[in-house]
């Protein structure tokens, strides 16, 4: 059964340094039936002190506070209540910011132009378990995984002569035969296989042979 069904709201505290802002949260949440506000806090420091004794189940956290911004407080809480879910409430989409955040323990990114029923929803997912985010946000993550090159296998890591020789062995041929296809001598053919050997992690023509057909 839900929150929702038992009548038990989820219990959000707030981080944010504009008393604009931080009064138009505690009102949205105050119309929200699901939603509970438990503390509204100008600074990361107060955060600190209060959010233990609220106990809430939800922060929802500026990122630019004065004195220690919201992604250290994040850390610091996370170290004292690891399982408080945090939703980043903020104007910056800088893909260092959304990171860093996620790196100390933030579950969700929402910018703060998101109309109110994204927000309501987004505090009602991270609580439930998920990772809200704006469309914005969630595109540059994705973006950025995209930018990420995929290791190379350990094949590729080999260099053209290695690759080489490895090709004629799948094909069967004898160390000499290899060196006189290759116009090299029988020695550089066995410490070109030495080096291979090394950079397949293997034992044996054999199992290199297996790893460079399976590549």
């Amino acid at each position: 059964m839900s929150e929702k069904k038992k009548g038990v709201r989820i219990k959000v505290a707030i981080v944010e340094d504009n008393r604009g802002t931080r009064e138009s949260l505690s009102e949205l949440l105050a119309r929200a039936p699901a939603l509970q506000c438990v503390g509204a806090h100008p600074d990361g420091e107060e955060a600190l002190r209060q959010i233990p004794v609220e106990s809430p189940d939800v922060v929802l956290m500026d990122i630019n506070l004065p004195r220690m911004n919201g992604i250290e407080c994040v850390a610091r809480l996370k170290e004292r209540q690891p399982k408080l879910q945090v939703l980043m409430l903020t104007t910056y989409e800088e893909s260092d910011l959304i990171f860093d955040s996620l790196r100390k323990g933030a579950s969700g990114y929402l910018l703060k132009n998101a109309p109110p029923a994204e927000l309501i929803q987004a505090i009602e997912q991270v609580h439930a378990g998920g990772a809200p985010m704006s469309m914005q946000i969630a595109r540059k993550v994705v973006e950025h995984f995209q930018r990420i090159k995929q290791p190379q296998s350990e094949v590729e890591q080999l260099t053209k002569r290695e690759q080489e020789i490895l090709a004629l062995l799948a094909k069967g041929y004898f160390y000499k035969e290899i060196a006189d296809h290759l116009g090299i001598t029988l020695s550089t053919v066995r410490a070109h296989l030495h080096t291979v050997y090394e950079k397949l992690h293997v034992q044996s023509r054999t199992e290199a042979v297996v790893k460079f057909l399976s590549r």
